[in-house]
């Protein structure tokens, strides 16, 4: 009868040491990259967001009356175009902050509904020029290429005209409220109720 010695001798003190070196590497490794991972993950990016230039926004009241000219953005939180524009909006504005006002406008307070109905906002992100007095240049609705945005604000700063006025591209749509609906059963119609 044939006896196989490798399935039941004792395993030899190298094999042991080799597999016991392996499993430390591993075990290190994997300490290791999840280590990295979690401060990978905890790293708080520089990327811009829509809250961010939000907060830097110039106020529209400020932006109208202070003499420089205006660049306006309607935008929502939930736009996608909104989102993926707002690293160049970013750029644009630390290159001509002190040129010029950047003014954000979300399009989901109902604050800004005069100001949705006066630009006639029917996609964003939708983007309004205004000259150093507050008057409408030029929009443009949509996804604009960063060089396109930043040569219209350069003309806009000189006070040219600006070469890529009334571009659209690529929007996500919305439909501003324009009137409350009238309700028959509100309390507050004063007297619609009543039949004579």
């Amino acid at each position: 009868m044939s006896t196989d010695s490798s399935v039941n001798s004792p395993e030899k003190p190298e094999s042991i040491f080799g597999k016991r070196l392996r499993n430390f590497l591993i075990v290190m490794v994997a300490i290791a990259l999840s280590v990295s991972l979690v401060l990978g993950l905890r790293t708080e990016t520089t990327s811009a967001t829509l809250a961010k230039l939000s907060e830097t926004s110039t106020p529209l009241e400020v932006a109208l009356s202070n003499g420089k000219p205006s660049l306006v953005e309607f935008y929502a939180d939930w736009c996608t175009v909104c989102q993926k524009m707002a690293p160049d909006i970013t750029q644009l504005e630390t290159e001509y902050a002190d040129k010029m006002n950047f003014v954000m406008l979300n399009v989901d307070n109902t604050k800004w509904l005069p100001e949705m109905l006066r630009f006639r906002v029917d996609g964003i992100p939708h983007f309004v020029f205004l000259s150093q007095q507050g008057e409408t240049i030029a929009q443009a609705i949509g996804d604009q290429p960063r060089k396109i945005m930043a040569t219209n604000l350069e003309a806009l700063v000189t006070g040219s005209s600006l070469p890529y006025a009334q571009a659209s591209g690529k929007v996500s749509k919305f439909s501003a409220p324009v009137a409350p609906t009238a309700n028959q059963d509100d309390p507050r119609s004063h007297g619609s109720q009543v039949v004579n």
